[in-house]
């Protein structure tokens, strides 16, 4: 028996109507037999010399602390704010709670501390190695989120979503995925909470990273390249392009699709929602308390952004330090220069997918229908950036740069020759800012703490360090006319 039709704001329905569950592809799977008691997972607990280091037991919420609070969401009909409920058909509850609370603090469950504890305290190590072929008398940490299973920072949000939406009664999720370390890390988080689990992964990245496709596969997942035939809008583009590399905006659209047409499915998102960052705090929270029992504060923290979960999970507890007055750092996001939506995007109201589906969040873009060039940094191919971190930028807490990347390659290898670790390309960005900076300091005597996110490992990667090494990568750029005419587009919303 067909399962009833989810509950839909109007807008929704209209987008979506004749779409059917058979056409999603789902793949069958048992449920895992859990055990009534959750399984106790055990590691080693982090320690900066000699100083034990704790997984945090709350996630921190910026907003709190912002005096001028971010705009709110918009319905993409009315242009009114949007309601809680209107989110309902799409996400689990708790997370919505999450994304539209004001609270300071919002307690990790103990169930999801316990899978942290397979990774997390990640480590801050100090990159002697780097500094001394730099000649540098800088002092540059690194804050190395590779060791989680998925090999990312993204598990810390993935493993919250999974097991919200576990607790609801949803069977299945679907999402999105850029260089493939979303979707891995929730397809590795369903796996332990017995959740089906559906990725669209952008068509450039499918194709350069069959492993991270296999990798999801082995955790369950059914992947799909987008666009794809599967949903109305993955065929629309393709109608237009049917050579379209893809982008996460597409994606976002496909999976939205999904999830607002089948009632027994739920959507996640990757990065740029508030509820989202929220998670990524556990980074910035540990890694206080790690620059702490070194006797260091940060003089510039440095971290990559396309979406903005991992710049954003260092950041903002440092941002609060600062406001409360017990420290001092200048903030830096760095983002491609062929995909630079702070350094030459504009900040307004445009939907966070390339359909038009998501509600209008306002935010800095470079319009949604934004095709960037496809970069080897996948995982920052998005058009617009968190409207948290947008708003902080607006408010003068963060400065933002672009780098090209054949720079940030050549930082890669530098680094890799020097600390051991392969960067994946996106913190490559925050690797070749940090040595920017560390060069400067070369010049000027200054001895600055320079703390850098390292979100993840380049094992799946190789391709592209391979096209470095052999002199055939080459610099991308946007077209002025192509972003005039996708900025042209925005929706017009008054003011």
């Amino acid at each position: 028996m067909a399962a009833a039709a989810p509950s839909q704001p109007t807008y929704l329905r209209t987008a979506f109507s004749g779409h059917s569950k058979q056409s999603a592809c789902y793949i069958k799977k048992p449920f895992l037999n859990l055990p009534r008691k959750p399984l106790r997972y055990t590691r080693a607990v982090a320690s900066t010399n000699g100083s034990k280091v704790d997984i945090p037991k709350q996630w921190y919420n910026l907003v709190a602390d912002l005096e001028v609070k971010p705009p709110p969401p918009l319905n993409p009909q009315t242009h009114k704010p949007l309601h809680p409920e209107d989110l309902s058909p799409i996400f689990a509850e708790e997370l919505i709670k999450q994304e539209i609370s004001e609270d300071q603090y919002i307690d990790i469950p103990e169930e999801i501390i316990d899978v942290y504890r397979l990774w997390r305290p990640t480590p801050l190590i100090r990159a002697k190695r780097l500094e001394k072929l730099l000649d540098t008398p800088a002092r540059i940490y690194y804050k190395y989120e590779g060791t989680s299973p998925a090999g990312s920072h993204k598990p810390n949000t993935a493993v919250p979503q999974a097991w919200y939406n576990a607790q609801q009664g949803v069977k299945s999720v679907v999402t999105e995925t850029g260089a493939g370390q979303w979707g891995s890390a929730l397809s590795f988080a369903s796996s332990l909470f017995g959740l089906n689990c559906e990725v669209w992964q952008v068509r450039a990245s499918y194709d350069q990273k069959p492993y991270r496709r296999l990798m999801m596969e082995t955790w369950g997942a059914k992947v799909h390249p987008s666009p794809s035939t599967v949903t109305a809008s993955g065929r629309k583009i393709l109608e237009s392009d049917p050579s379209s590399p893809g982008s996460l905006g597409i994606a976002i659209s496909e999976a939205v699709e999904v999830a607002a047409t089948n009632s027994d499915t739920k959507y996640c998102l990757g990065s740029v929602l508030n509820h989202v960052l929220l998670h990524q705090t556990v980074i910035g929270e540990e890694c206080i308390k790690q620059l702490e029992a070194l006797n260091e504060k940060p003089d510039l923290i440095i971290g990559c952004t396309g979406g903005g979960s991992n710049f954003g999970g260092l950041v903002f507890p440092f941002i609060r330090e600062k406001i409360e007055g017990r420290m001092n750092p200048v903030f830096q996001a760095v983002e491609p220069a062929a995909c630079p939506s702070l350094t030459k995007g504009v900040y307004a109201y445009d939907f966070g997918d390339t359909a038009g589906l998501t509600p209008l969040m306002k935010m800095h873009t470079l319009g949604h229908d934004f095709i960037p060039d496809p970069i080897h940094a996948g995982g920052l191919r998005y058009h617009g950036m968190a409207p948290l971190i947008s708003h902080a930028y607006e408010l003068g807490m963060m400065e933002a740069i672009g780098i090209p990347q054949t720079e940030c390659f050549q930082a890669a290898i530098q680094f890799a020759r020097t600390e051991g670790i392969i960067p994946a390309p996106e913190p490559t960005h925050a690797i070749a800012a940090a040595i920017r900076e560390a060069l400067e300091c070369k010049k000027t005597g200054e001895k600055k703490v320079i703390v850098t996110a390292m979100c993840g490992h380049g094992h799946f990667d190789l391709v592209s360090y391979e096209k470095y090494l052999k002199g055939s990568m080459v610099d991308l750029s946007y077209s002025p006319e192509k972003l005039q005419a996708s900025l042209a587009a925005l929706p017009r919303v008054e003011a």
